[in-house]
């Protein structure tokens, strides 16, 4: 824990104090300090520099002597870049150098500046201002009594008028109210003094107490993605489902005629299951053929044709049906 300097309000010393742990925790990042500054600097500047270039600035449309035989270089405008009164060869053009940080970087590096000056014993608390006007003499004695090193930073409890009014023609003396300082601000000054007031509405959290994250619940996730997955299996409808849903449509359809008993079945209707069952797993287009030669019932193997979207599969079942219907009038 960071202890300071404390000054009552008539300049005289007290006993040191305790800094706020929340604020005051130890942590100087220096590569987010950098970064910070950086952005402060770059949202400093206006952006607002242009010039123009030759396709920018009028006059020049014609060419000012032919291109050969004069003796001189040839040239196509007068307002390229090498006359006088031409354009500019790259103009600056106004554009914004804004640059943004995360909440938590911006937290992280104000905490750093904070740490930084109180690990070299520069952070002063008094316990206020007692100027009734604005009196920059006055302020001066003050500050003086404090004993700062380098420029000096005043951080107020709020807006108080008479403090910046008095610091306003102070040269390397800042004043601003506490929470509107920026990493470059803590980093410019030598010396940070802070009323006590200000210091007392930070709340002194420690680093166990912060709020987490919480957990993630897998397996909640996990459920919600096996429902995004049935909704989307659902929409994409039987016709264009997966092979695990193709091979699993006709064993249900062969369910029920499986649980029924087995006297009970006509002998007709086991000779068109097993055919039937055979076609329901649509074998490899090498091995349709043979397969299809097993198959003698023309109605199996239109239903199974149906549901083969292959290209290379339909010569094999058109033979094989041709056979079927010849077969079926030389019979007759």
């Amino acid at each position: 824990m960071y202890q300071a300097r404390y000054f009552k309000t008539d300049g005289t010393k007290g006993s040191d104090v305790a800094l706020p742990k929340s604020l005051f925790d130890g942590t100087v990042n220096e590569a987010v300090l950098h970064q910070s500054v950086k952005a402060y600097l770059a949202n400093q500047r206006q952006g607002t520099a242009s010039a123009k270039s030759r396709g920018e600035v009028a006059g020049g449309s014609r060419k000012p002597w032919r291109q050969k035989g004069t003796g001189r270089a040839r040239q196509g405008t007068i307002r390229a870049v090498q006359w006088a009164g031409g354009g500019v060869a790259f103009p600056p053009q106004p554009h914004s150098w804004r640059q943004k940080l995360p909440k938590r970087s911006k937290a992280l590096a104000r905490r750093s500046a904070f740490n930084s000056r109180a690990e070299a014993g520069r952070v002063v608390v008094v316990e206020g201002f007692n100027l009734d006007a604005p009196k920059t003499s006055a302020f001066r004695k003050l500050i003086e009594s404090y004993d700062p090193e380098g420029k000096v930073l005043v951080l107020t409890n709020g807006v108080n008028e008479n403090v910046y009014l008095s610091a306003r023609n102070l040269q390397g003396v800042m004043v601003l109210p506490f929470g509107d300082e920026s990493p470059y601000d803590l980093l410019w000054s030598g010396t940070v003094i802070i009323e006590k007031a200000a210091l007392d509405t930070v709340k002194d959290v420690s680093a166990d107490d912060r709020p987490r994250r919480r957990p993630l619940d897998r397996e909640a996730i996990e459920a919600e993605r096996a429902e995004q997955a049935e909704r989307k299996l659902a929409r994409r409808g039987p016709a264009r489902g997966t092979a695990g849903e193709k091979k699993a449509a006709p064993a249900a359809k062969a369910a029920p005629a499986a649980s029924k008993p087995a006297e009970a079945a006509p002998v007709a209707e086991e000779k068109e299951a097993a055919p039937k069952a055979k076609a329901e797993a649509l074998p490899k287009v090498s091995e349709l053929a043979a397969v299809l030669a097993g198959i003698d019932d023309a109605d199996t193997i239109r239903d199974m044709a149906d549901r083969d979207t292959r290209k290379t599969a339909a010569a094999h079942y058109d033979a094989r049906l041709a056979e079927l219907s010849g077969a079926s009038g030389e019979e007759e």
